[in-house]
């Protein structure tokens, strides 16, 4: 059971993630239990401490693991919302396991160690193969969105045909449009995370969820780019390739974000211009907040997905700017005044230019060393010092603003003078 002296009622197993991971060699956290044959009452009466708001879960006293009582579900509406949970002694655990959404996480272990698994999860495992449970999978949509963070996480494993099909079927019946906006960013924002995280998207596509969820994202597959810039050609593949990119670089959830969402606007492109893409940045900025607004995105997530969005073009062209070019171009970023998020701004650049065909991901990305002397040096500026000698002079805020802009630009060209020469 566990080492602790406070034992449940009843019978407990280990299930799901915990029991999956230790057959891949893998680590995993806190262990989920199921109990087996006790009420809700004899949770309490242990002294175990109740959590769950739509079914009976528990944490132990002591470990703080989560035990929850075996439990049926039964759907009564559309969404993942809409189910009747039923909890009692005699639900097995095979009924509880049954419930879940892939054989790979519908196994069990005993107190003794005895792996439980009547639904060929470990076959599943072995063969690298995602595969449905049973049809009650078609209830819940949310378990599209698990089933493609999974597929990020283990890129080596497929889809199971039957278990495509199901998806797909969901899709066309409207369960995706079900999805509240917090449960979808939760699980892109997990997906976002794993190892390959394209593969969740390739996921969504191939069952048609992704043109419900981010219709933005979707439409750039098919659309061309200049193949001098962009040997991959596509938009859509170019946005992935970034993405995986940004895990190169082992950049953090709001610049993995920022990269997906930065080329939007090329999805809007008159057919007639392609594969040209003018004014692309702004259109982007519009529908990246579009999409923020409607998943209910992070604030840091989403004012960076605007810089990027807005800025890319500019910071890749930045090694050609004058010192004047350059502060003008930390100022639209407000990197004076927000140095943490500029750093994460040209993280996610280095990632859109590493993110393309051909020998681009071998180059080296000088803009971002470029960029963050610039700022250091801008930084360096005794603002304060410079409008007392202003004032001192009787020069008003108009004045004072122009002479420590003057001093950073002058700041700025000094250090760029100096990256020339050596």
């Amino acid at each position: 059971m566990t080492s602790s002296a406070v034992h449940p009622p009843g019978q407990p197993y280990v299930v799901g993630g915990a029991v999956r991971d230790a057959l891949l060699g893998r680590s995993h956290g806190d262990r989920d239990w199921v109990v087996v044959g006790a009420t809700a009452q004899q949770m309490l009466d242990a002294g175990f401490l109740p959590v769950g708001r739509d079914f009976p879960v528990f944490l132990h006293p002591q470990t703080h693991e989560e035990y929850a009582l075996a439990r049926t579900e039964r759907k009564t509406a559309p969404g993942y919302r809409g189910f009747v949970v039923h909890a009692a002694p005699e639900v097995t655990l095979e009924d509880d396991l049954l419930r879940r959404d892939l054989t790979i996480n519908a196994m069990a272990r005993s107190a003794d160690g005895t792996l439980i698994d009547p639904y060929g999860g470990q076959r599943d495992l072995q063969a690298k193969v995602l595969r449905h449970v049973s049809s009650a999978f078609a209830e819940d949509p949310v378990r599209i969105l698990r089933l493609a963070r999974f597929a990020a996480r283990l890129p080596d494993f497929s889809v199971a045909p039957e278990t495509l099909e199901l998806m797909r079927h969901m899709v066309q019946v409207g369960e995706v449009d079900a999805l509240v906006p917090e449960r979808v960013w939760q699980e892109l924002a997990r997906g976002l995370m794993e190892p390959q995280p394209q593969r969740l998207f390739a996921v969504l596509r191939d069952c048609g969820a992704l043109a419900r969820l981010l219709p933005e994202l979707d439409r750039l597959w098919g659309v061309p780019q200049r193949a001098d810039y962009h040997p991959e050609i596509d938009t859509g593949v170019h946005v992935m390739m970034v993405l995986q990119a940004a895990v190169g670089l082992d950049a953090p959830l709001a610049v993995r974000w920022a990269c997906l969402m930065h080329d939007l606007g090329k999805g809007s492109t008159p057919p007639e211009v392609l594969p040209r893409h003018i004014g692309h940045e702004q259109r982007s900025v519009a529908l990246a907040a579009a999409v923020a607004r409607r998943l209910r995105v992070p604030t840091d997530c989403a004012e960076l997905a605007a810089v990027v969005a807005a800025e890319h073009g500019n910071i890749h062209r930045c090694l050609d700017f004058s010192a004047e070019a350059t502060l003008r171009l930390l100022q639209r970023c407000d990197a004076l005044r927000r140095p943490e998020r500029f750093a994460l701004t040209l993280l996610a650049c280095e990632a859109d230019h590493r993110g393309r065909g051909g020998d681009f991901p071998q180059q080296p990305y000088p803009q971002r060393a470029r960029l963050l002397d610039a700022l250091a040096a801008a930084q360096r500026v005794d603002a304060g010092a410079i409008a007392q000698q202003v004032a001192r002079s009787g020069g008003k805020a108009a004045a004072i603003a122009q002479a420590v802009q003057a001093a950073r630009e002058q700041a700025i060209a000094h250090q760029l003078a100096a990256a020339e020469q050596g």
